[in-house]
């Protein structure tokens, strides 16, 4: 799938390198799509409660009834309406832009099927909701929606009579019809709610709110589009008569045109068939190996954090398996880990100065232990030369590693920033292995795997343990969260760090490994 991925990937870096400029990261809207549509689907919810109050159920009544919302009440009931339909356009929007960017990003397979496939339903639903809203307004486009879709419907044999007949006269309409659409227009966005609740299920801690500053921007720009240019019906529907001409909302009800173009049957092939390849995306194909934690008893103590920093719900705390004196200990779902690290990065044992004993944390990655990583560093600084020597620790997501060579500029590839142990910078820089230490990654406002750039920031700053010491020097670590857009300016920002570096001070010596832990660093250091 990377001939699909590349090209849309490169689409949404460049508009997601443009919106960065006037929002920054917290307010960009493409870091945010998910809690978007969360958000408008609450402002669809509360001006929907608003609207029903004034709405009578009846043929003539219900276009009647959105009519003087419209025009007469047109500043608290009408605005009502039109931020009920724009926040319906927008959350479609948002969540057509989510599913593709999460596409884009190779964040559907592997451990994360289970979000993707749930969204497939949410999809359906939302097509639901929409064109029973169209249904109620009851004007010449509800006349040709209801029309089309039920003449639709009366393809698949699972009716014993004709849908659409109820739509050849007015005699074969009642008041029912309304109290029927209704009805399916409260209880599908609840069942829709069901849904993304279900959809969030294996997600550890969900942003289903944007920033303040988002939400408050989003709901000023819906405002202003339904005083602007207020939704409008098209003439009260007459099922004496067939609607000459419609102002068809392309954007939501683009499959009818389709329909009427190709027929009942390939129209359902199309929305079945799309509907099971979106679900088998995941497989195609399907993800061959991938790094999972595990835990080592021995090292475990029970303490959390792991549990707390995951991502994605992988860890639980279950009661002491090995008798050994702590209350619980950690274990590992290997179906929900996606091998981020960011486990390794909270275990407090996870410490490179322990020498008199193997470096094996409590929980660590199969494929990519933390002993490994420090004898990386070990090997890439070891031919460093220089006054300014830099190390650049990197997500392999977030940074393409193929920079320029530049003098005294090493680099190490991490799975995710956040599997970095703070206690790692202090080693590399308390045993002079390099003169600074930049961090690499994905773009400030989207981590790959969600929290590793939050979490190494807070770790950085003492505000999440394990926390970096006090000790470390500040002035030595950079952090460059720009993603692999910026992989051509790598080489610029590599330089400007290494310039604002200061002076290394006159009585320092490269220190090698040392065969024992000694005083100054103890062989097991929790940070």
């Amino acid at each position: 799938m990377l001939f699909l991925q590349r090209p849309l990937r490169a689409v949404f870096d460049l508009i997601e390198s443009w919106l960065d400029k006037p929002f920054g990261p917290d307010w960009n809207p493409m870091y945010h799509l998910g809690a978007l549509g969360f958000f408008y689907f609450w402002v669809v919810a509360v001006s929907g409660i608003y609207v029903y109050i004034f709405f009578d159920t009846g043929i003539s009544e219900a276009y009647d009834s959105v009519e003087y919302m419209t025009h007469d009440q047109w500043y608290l009931a009408g605005v009502m309406r039109s931020l009920h339909r724009y926040a319906s356009d927008g959350m479609v929007a948002m969540m057509m832009l989510h599913m593709v960017r999460e596409f884009s990003l190779d964040r559907h397979r592997g451990s994360r099927w289970f979000t993707w496939f749930t969204g497939v339903p949410i999809l359906w639903l939302v097509v639901i909701c929409g064109i029973t809203g169209y249904w109620l307004v009851w004007d010449s486009l509800a006349q040709y929606v209801a029309t089309a879709t039920t003449e639709w419907l009366d393809w698949l044999p699972i009716f014993g009579e004709s849908v659409a007949r109820n739509f050849l006269s007015p005699e074969l309409l009642d008041d029912r019809f309304f109290t029927l659409m209704v009805f399916l227009h409260i209880a599908v966005p609840l069942i829709l709610l069901l849904v993304l609740w279900i959809h969030l299920q294996r997600v550890s801690k969900p942003e289903i709110f944007p920033a303040r500053g988002l939400a408050v921007g989003s709901f000023g720009m819906l405002l202003a589009l339904s005083l602007a240019w207020p939704a409008l019906s098209q003439g009260p529907a007459d099922l004496g008569k067939v609607p000459a001409a419609i102002g068809l909302d392309w954007f939501y009800l683009i499959a009818y045109p389709v329909v009427e173009i190709w027929g009942a049957g390939p129209a359902w092939a199309l929305a079945f068939g799309g509907s099971t390849f979106i679900c088998i995306l995941p497989w195609l194909p399907r993800l061959q190996h991938k790094s999972i934690a595990q835990v080592d008893l021995a090292n475990c103590n029970g303490c959390t954090r792991c549990q707390v920093d995951c991502p994605f719900a992988a860890i639980t705390m279950n009661p002491r398996s090995d008798g050994r004196p702590f209350e619980r200990e950690a274990v590992v779902d290997p179906e929900l880990c996606t091998g981020c690290g960011l486990c390794a990065g909270a275990c407090p044992t996870s410490t490179p100065f322990r020498r008199a004993s193997a470096l094996v944390p409590g929980i660590d990655l199969v494929d990519q232990p933390l002993r490994d990583l420090r004898q990386q560093i070990q090997d890439a600084t070891d031919n460093l030369s220089g006054e300014r020597r830099v190390l650049m620790l990197g997500c392999a997501h977030g940074m393409r590693f193929g920079h320029p060579a530049i003098d005294g500029v090493a680099a190490v590839q991490l799975p995710c920033v956040g599997a970095l142990p703070p206690s790692f910078i202090d080693y590399v820089l308390s045993r002079n292995l390099a003169d600074g230490v930049l961090l690499a990654g994905c773009n400030g406002g989207e981590c790959y795997s969600r929290f590793g750039i939050r979490w190494t920031e807070e770790r950085l700053a003492g505000e999440r343990d394990p926390h970096l010491r006090s000790r470390v020097p500040r002035d030595r670590i950079g952090q460059l969260w720009t993603g692999a857009r910026s992989a051509k300016q790598l080489g610029k920002e590599l330089r400007a760090f290494q310039a604002r570096l200061p002076e290394r001070p006159a009585k320092t010596e490269k220190s090698k490994a040392q065969p024992e832990a000694s005083p100054e660093t103890p062989a097991e250091e929790t940070v």
